[in-house]
């Protein structure tokens, strides 16, 4: 299908890359189907990627993989807040928080109590909300990225 996107022009997604957010996603419940896009040239480990909305063209959100900047993200999440997202195994499970970049920079941040679980498998998906403190709703990337930049 033919998607007119704000931020990538007219792009042509695959039935097969449509994921389904049933309960759609929080402060948006009438988006429910997106694709995940991403820099080809980098592929999937293109940092920052973003969640575009196939029924609202103007709407995409830049998305990453949370253990790139916190290595040690692991919240424990009930089973049955997971339904939504299909059958889901350590092969299958996407995990993906929302990205924040302000006009600074130095500002960057993503949302970790708030996770995207994604089942690549079935592409099916859910959003969360943690009830753990130690995942803030803005924790600060732009130093971690700078490091990581220069190899540090």
């Amino acid at each position: 299908m033919k998607v007119n996107t704000k931020i990538f022009g007219e792009i042509e997604i695959s039935d097969d890359k449509v994921i389904t957010f049933q309960e759609g996603i929080i402060g948006f419940p009438d988006l429910k189907r997106f694709a995940l896009l991403h820099d080809e040239e980098r592929g999937t480990n293109a940092g920052i990627r973003f969640l575009q909305s196939l029924e609202e063209p103007g709407f995409a959100m830049p998305v990453m993989n949370p253990l790139d900047v916190k290595p040690d993200y692991d919240p424990e999440v009930e089973d049955e807040l997971l339904g939504s997202a299909g059958t889901l195994t350590p092969e299958n499970l996407l995990v993906l928080v929302t990205v924040s970049i302000p006009g600074d920079l130095t500002r960057m941040s993503v949302n970790l109590q708030g996770p995207f679980i994604i089942n690549i498998d079935e592409n099916k998906g859910c959003q969360l909300i943690l009830d753990s403190s130690n995942y803030p709703v803005r924790f600060p990337i732009y130093d971690i990225l700078q490091a990581r930049k220069e190899g540090v």
